[in-house]
């Protein structure tokens, strides 16, 4: 098996929904490839990408880092995504790796009843990191970030989706503790991580 794990957190290694996939998917018996998407930017979209989609006749290079990152998840059997909230959505780094990954006539066909996904499914799981709560009954402010990943996901063909939501982290050491055995309870509902020890 082989695992993608992205990580869009400023804080890096120390983001608590980074450290938790690692730990996760370091049980199991994966090679797991990482995408640090704050620390290591992608290139914004260039003039260059936009006309190349919009023209149907690409030069060579436009979609250079467009089509690496699309392999990269062509190449991998399971998707591991740890995230923040940022202002109520996706992180900036996050959405640029969304932006390159979808692409008409690539990961997507535009079709009379909108998009259609062309890559394979796979399990994939989001780690969600909030200091706040947005689900639930302590929820005090919306989420658009799950029905936006979700969508995105489906578009390019991954319906294989799970969102594991790790909310209040700002409430010091012992919120953060129930938070993280709370989403790693929920991870090992699913394969394959249910051989993975709590």
């Amino acid at each position: 098996m082989r695992a993608l794990l992205l990580n869009s957190s400023p804080h890096g290694e120390a983001s608590h929904a980074y450290r938790l996939a690692r730990n996760m998917t370091g049980a199991l018996d994966a090679e797991v490839i990482e995408r640090d998407l704050a620390a290591d930017p992608l290139p914004p979209i260039s003039r260059g990408y936009a006309a190349a989609v919009t023209s149907g006749n690409p030069q060579a290079d436009a979609f250079g880092w467009s089509e690496r990152l699309i392999r990269e998840v062509e190449d991998t059997d399971l998707l591991i995504i740890a995230t923040p909230m940022h202002n109520f959505t996706v992180p900036a780094a996050l959405k640029l790796w969304i932006d390159h990954v979808l692409r008409i006539d690539r990961t997507f066909k535009s079709t009379p009843g909108g998009k259609v996904g062309m890559m394979q499914d796979r399990p994939t799981f989001v780690l969600v990191g909030s200091g706040g709560f947005h689900s639930g009954e302590r929820a005090r402010q919306p989420d658009f970030l799950t029905p936006y990943l979700r969508y995105a996901l489906e578009s390019i063909g991954i319906l294989n989706v799970h969102f594991v939501l790790m909310q209040g982290l700002v409430g010091g050491d012992a919120a953060v503790s129930a938070a993280l055995l709370e989403a790693r309870n929920a991870l090992s509902m699913h394969a394959p991580f249910t051989t993975v020890s709590a």
